[in-house]
């Protein structure tokens, strides 16, 4: 997966906002249809009745002509004509006689139809007196209808969508406004827990630091770790919070940081966790990587990347850090990410495996943080045997973070 930038909560809200307006269009598009098809019919019938009127007028004329005509002994060449219609005659097997029709009539389930741009008529004659037989009267469509039709189903199409438009941009506000309330009361949560963490942590720490000048039996020892390994855990959860809640306020001062210096001060920072899980540490570092960026963004960065290997990996498992030219990789060997949570991984507050703690921020700052430097993220997991991901800050570097598990 290749995740260049990702929002957080607002993509998973907006993601679901595009799910219920694609809904809401396409029933707005059927609905128009369904009106549009209706008014082509009513149109297209109301000029059929038209032409019925007209032509049965003109039948009432016609047909005493070819009463005479059939009585004189049915002479082709003097089959008579009609000035307004072309006209024909079909015997009672529906079979043509003679007439001059530019369309071959062949259904006469109806009386009056339109065929390939031609309307026919269909006149019995046995009310008539004369037999089994079937007047057509044909005359050509001037498709004035279809074109008046057309004309205003696409203008009053457009008005309709446009109200149905504006109707699903108020039914999506209220649709979104639980949502947002439920965000604001997350985020709120955050700032106020984040307000109650900074104190008592810091007093954690520092008194951890002070215990450590004195020396102390092996067991309290042991348990003082266990203490720290805790501490620093809610302290790198303070600071994700903090950066979380305060990003926007943050003064951002970039320069040239030496990576390769941050990557060994976090790594001695996560030393306890990494002991406590009898984590093997695999180091494929070149000396001296720099890149310009703010000091606390890149430690953000490489912390919830640390963070994370060491969390979500197996007792005495693998990390393999990679750091290049170009390039940042953490691999570690546990327990995965599910193929249908690859994609989501870095949308905030959510966890592919829910059983181990968190708030589900860390890869979420990981990307605003990649999106705010224009750096490439590559991720590839695979459930019971590890995670991959790369940070990559030139194009050239990509082709190696992306090679499989």
């Amino acid at each position: 997966m290749l995740a260049t930038s990702a929002s957080g909560i607002n993509f998973a809200k907006y993601r679901t906002l595009r799910g219920f307006l694609a809904l809401y269009g396409v029933m707005s598009i059927l609905i128009l249809a369904l009106m549009a098809t209706l008014y082509y019919e009513s149109m297209k019938a109301q000029m059929l009745s038209s032409h019925r009127l007209a032509m049965q007028l003109q039948s009432e004329s016609y047909v005493p002509r070819l009463k005479t005509w059939l009585e004189s002994g049915h002479v082709l060449p003097l089959f008579p004509t009609d000035l307004a219609y072309k006209t024909a005659l079909y015997g009672y097997d529906k079979d043509l006689l003679v007439g001059n029709l530019n369309q071959k009539h062949h259904d006469f389930s109806e009386n009056i139809a339109l065929h390939n741009g031609y309307i026919h008529l269909i006149i019995a004659l046995s009310p008539y007196g004369l037999g089994e037989y079937y007047l057509v009267f044909e005359t050509r469509d001037d498709e004035l209808w279809r074109h008046q039709a057309l004309t205003n189903s696409l203008i009053f199409g457009s008005f309709l969508f446009l109200i149905l438009g504006l109707i699903g941009f108020s039914l999506s506000r209220m649709f979104l406004r639980p949502m947002n309330e439920a965000i604001a009361l997350l985020d709120n949560f955050i700032k106020d827990t984040t307000h109650e963490l900074n104190t008592p942590v810091s007093a954690i720490l520092t008194n951890i630091e002070t215990l450590h000048e004195y020396e102390l039996p092996p067991l309290v020892e042991k348990k003082l770790k266990r203490i720290e390994i805790a501490s620093r855990t809610i302290s790198t959860l303070y600071d994700d919070l903090t950066y979380l809640v305060l990003n926007h306020d943050l003064a951002v001062h970039n320069s040239p940081i030496n990576l390769t210096h941050l990557l060994q001060e976090r790594l001695e920072y996560f030393r306890h966790r990494l002991e406590q899980k009898k984590i093997v540490l695999e180091l494929t570092v070149e000396p001296d990587i720099t890149f310009i960026i703010d000091t606390t963004k890149a430690t953000r960065l490489v912390d919830n990347l640390l963070s994370n290997a060491i969390k979500y990996n197996t007792m005495e498992g693998r990390i393999h850090i990679s750091l290049l030219e170009g390039s940042l990789c953490i691999e570690d060997n546990g327990i995965g990410i599910p193929a249908d949570m690859i994609e989501r991984v870095f949308e905030r507050y959510t966890r592919a495996d829910k059983s181990v703690g968190g708030f589900g921020i860390g890869l979420n700052i990981v990307a605003m943080i990649a999106r705010e430097y224009d750096l490439k993220i590559t991720i590839a997991s695979e459930e019971k045997k590890g995670t991959k991901i790369c940070v990559n800050w030139e194009h050239k570097s990509l082709q190696g973070c992306q090679n499989s598990l």
